[in-house]
């Protein structure tokens, strides 16, 4: 099946943003043997979309990356030695690099897991100040451009909490909120969803606990666009969303979703990929100091260049926000 056309405009519209960058990002690859990574990092070279690093085991020297590890994580009991090791791979020595800031950013995991891709990031870069929730996001790109804002959505979180408590909830519905401004160009306008709407699914704790971290981020982003508790035709469908929350500035015309846990977003975007042909980029992660993106291992070299696209994004965002 052909990509949708919202797709095909989603990709070049990150390349045409990620151009207009006034310097070209290094975005670092831990595989760098990689074929797929190598066919990636050749056409963005090429294209003069960033700068790619490619890493590859037995890589020195790593001595200035030990010596910053262990400082990072000695009061987690690392000693030298393993700081040492740990550097020396690949994984951890792209991480290190962008903490360093020898890279702006890291696109992992073609050949590793989420979980030892994500450990060397949370390890070596660390969170964002005030954050305590690392999340993940996904852009899907739908057939119809009703949908979302010209068939394009955030979705969050599908890969990494697997059930928030509110303010978890509410964490990742504002770092969602932002990186739907910085890849949809669009302000968001953010759905939290639930099995039921407004109270139609009575006072069980699952819309209760959705409400709740509504509540906190109206609290903590009051000039957020966001809405609780919705289903999702209610958040996407404006007669829906017009009959069951009137009054909404979010209902039937959502762009970013917020799922209650990890299972429903999981199982809802891999839906809407198959049964629906929609294109699904991502998981990226959320909450993190510098950006490092995570690959599925199954991952084509279109779906490397699309994320490290986002990551070359992420990376000129988080420099803004360090600079005003």
């Amino acid at each position: 099946m052909s990509l949708p056309v919202s797709a095909q405009r989603f990709l070049a519209a990150q390349a045409d943003r990620v151009r207009q960058i006034p310097k070209r990002k290094k975005i670092v690859f831990p595989e760098g043997k990689d074929s797929r990574v190598i066919a990636a990092a050749e056409r963005l070279r090429a294209e003069g979309l960033v700068e790619p690093i490619l890493v590859t085991e037995g890589c020195r020297p790593v001595e200035k990356y030990a010596a910053y590890l262990h400082e990072r994580r000695r009061a987690k009991g690392m000693n030298h030695a393993e700081a040492n090791a740990l550097a020396a791979k690949p994984l951890y020595m792209a991480s290190l690099m962008v903490a360093l800031g020898e890279a702006d950013g890291f696109v992992g995991g073609a050949s590793n897991s989420t979980a030892d891709t994500v450990r060397a990031a949370l390890h070596c870069i660390g969170t964002q100040p005030k954050v305590k929730t690392v999340s993940t996001f996904m852009v899907l790109c739908v057939r119809e451009d009703s949908h979302g804002s010209n068939g394009l959505l955030i979705i969050a979180d599908p890969a990494m909490v697997i059930k928030p408590t509110a303010v978890q909830l509410a964490e990742i519905a504002i770092a969602t909120a932002g990186n739907a401004r910085t890849m949809l160009g669009v302000e968001p306008a953010v759905a939290m969803l639930s099995f039921s709407t407004k109270g139609s699914g009575g006072k069980h704790e699952e819309p209760l606990r959705v409400i709740e971290a509504h509540r906190i981020v109206q609290a903590r982003a009051p000039e957020l666009h966001v809405d609780a508790e919705l289903q999702a035709d209610a958040a996407l469908v404006p007669a829906v969303g017009a009959s069951k929350a009137p009054g909404s500035t979010v209902a039937g015309k959502a762009n970013t979703l917020i799922f209650p846990d990890l299972n429903s977003a999981n199982i809802g975007y891999k839906l809407v990929e198959r049964l629906g042909g929609a294109a699904a980029y991502g998981p990226f992660l959320q909450g993190l100091l510098k950006p490092a993106n995570d690959l599925s291992r199954g991952c084509s070299p279109e779906d490397i260049y699309a994320v490290a696209l986002v990551t070359a994004l992420q990376a000129e965002d988080a420099e803004r926000q360090r600079l005003s």
